[in-house]
């Protein structure tokens, strides 16, 4: 681009520019009634010592751990911190701060993106992919076959299981031009950055999860963030008696699909905040007046990490 810098890491640039839309204001979750608080156990442990007594040099901050982006990952995204547009759910702040693993210092002007699937499974320019699941049909046949089928296959499958879900396997292009769920906003002088949504459902395979990248190096210009590497890919997730709440709650409760617990899921490596375990804030008696979800990530800025 005419007139810019040329970014440090030239092997593993990326031409990245986003639609500049207006910022939102973002809501604070309602007040009132008891907290319910969840944090990994370990995350008190990720901080350690920026110094030992024979001076060497130690990590101050566990790298929080990267995973694959997942098929439904959109390059030209929406430069905002309010994504929500008009899907319903329970509302969610999301508060990000990104900072160096090895300096402790906040990682400021990075590019951040987060994006993810709607209340029923459904992720924005790939509905035709995605595996929601809404309110069961009132229309089901009555004629279904029974009996105990004579011809089911035996021995044991070989080759990959199918690619999707949100988790792993290839890049899917976008098959329409939604964009709801998604977003990207820079982070201020302290590492921070907020965004508003909804709180995330499921879909077959995967738990309750949202995407997200860190880019840096880049440029912020008039169009938007240009140039630079992802140094992390990666995702957060929710504590289970969290989401057990959400479930009783309208959209989410006309969902179908049978949702896939956290230890259950095959991305959450186990590991709390490392592994990108959210401490979230809410009234535990009115979960649906909105959830407020917090987590610091410590990334190593010259490392490129993009997911694919």
């Amino acid at each position: 681009m005419t007139g810019t810098q040329e970014p440090k890491h030239k092997k593993d640039l990326t031409r990245r520019k986003v639609v500049v839309a207006g910022t939102a204001a973002v809501a604070a979750v309602g007040a009132g009634g008891a907290l319910a608080m969840s944090a990994s156990a370990d995350e008190a442990a990720d901080a350690t010592s920026t110094a030992s007594a024979s001076s060497t040099a130690e990590v101050c901050y566990k790298l929080t751990s990267e995973t694959t982006e997942g098929p439904y990952y959109i390059d030209a995204d929406k430069l905002r911190q309010d994504i929500t547009e008009d899907k319903e759910g329970i509302p969610l702040t999301l508060q990000l701060k990104v900072i160096d693993s090895e300096t402790c210092k906040p990682v400021a002007n990075a590019a951040v993106d987060i994006w993810h699937c709607d209340a029923l499974g459904l992720y924005s320019g790939y509905e035709s992919f995605s595996q929601g699941g809404g309110t069961a049909p009132t229309d089901a046949p009555t004629d279904a076959p029974t009996g105990t089928p004579t011809d089911v296959p035996t021995g044991t499958p070989t080759g990959e299981p199918p690619s999707g879900g949100g988790g792993g396997g290839g890049h899917e292009e976008p098959t329409s031009d939604t964009r709801y769920l998604r977003g990207t906003w820079k982070t201020d002088k302290k590492g921070c950055v907020t965004f508003k949504t909804v709180f995330p459902g499921w879909y077959q395979g995967r738990c309750v999860h949202i995407h997200t990248k860190v880019h840096v190096d880049g440029e912020w210009t008039d169009a938007g963030y240009e140039g630079g590497h992802a140094c992390h890919t990666g995702q957060f997730f929710f504590d289970e008696e969290t989401v057990l709440l959400t479930a009783e709650v309208d959209p989410y409760s006309t969902s179908t699909t049978t949702r896939t617990t956290l230890t259950e899921d095959t991305i959450y490596d186990q590991s709390g905040t490392t592994g990108g375990l959210l401490k979230l804030k809410y009234n535990k008696k009115n979960i649906a007046k909105g959830v407020t979800a917090s987590i610091t990530m410590g990334v190593d800025p010259d490392t490129t990490n993009d997911g694919t």
